[in-house]
């Protein structure tokens, strides 16, 4: 959940953007309840703020920490990706 949030901000270019539990659930693959349960838990340690399909980050470093160094690498493809395309 952590890497998908971050992804999302890098293409919306923002902390604050319209998501509810339930699109977050199909884009993880996972039921609602599951993404209540890990939205609770970031909320509770300070990397997000969820209220009413809105979302916001408050902390990138803590939710950058919390996920997988897939994040980087994905980050890094897109970045390329995107600099070739640019250049082209």
């Amino acid at each position: 959940m952590c890497r998908w949030l971050l992804m999302m901000r890098d293409r919306v270019d923002s902390d604050d953007f319209p998501l509810t539990q339930e699109f977050l659930g199909q884009m993880l693959g996972v039921r609602r309840p599951t993404v209540s349960l890990a939205g609770r838990v970031l909320q509770r340690a300070g990397l997000i703020k969820y209220s009413r399909g809105r979302i916001t980050l408050l902390d990138r470093a803590g939710l950058e920490s919390a996920s997988c160094e897939c994040y980087a690498f994905s980050r890094k493809q897109f970045d390329e990706a995107l600099d070739e395309e640019i250049s082209s």
